[in-house]
């Protein structure tokens, strides 16, 4: 029975596991965001955006950044937990 589970279910779990690990990072981008809260600013400095859709823009892009940082550190830890 242990072969088996050697055989059949570790490299399966393996692949889950890496295809996890692979959507949280596309999902969590910090680089992404910092270049959109760049991009935030930049457009309110040209004038293109208010400064009311600046802070409001401003303040959801740090709240993900936070988030992403987050499950980033889960993911480097090891204690990302998966919940249904």
């Amino acid at each position: 029975m242990f072969i088996l589970d050697d055989l059949l279910v570790r490299p399966f779990v393996g692949i889950v596991d890496t295809l996890h690990t692979m959507a949280l990072n596309e999902m969590y981008d910090i680089d992404a965001l910092e270049d959109e809260l760049k991009e935030n600013q930049l457009l309110y400095e040209l004038g293109e955006r208010s400064e009311a859709e600046y802070r409001e823009r401003k303040a959801e892009l740090e709240e993900e950044i936070e988030i992403a940082r987050d499950v980033h550190e889960r993911l480097t830890s090891g204690r990302v937990e998966v919940k249904s």
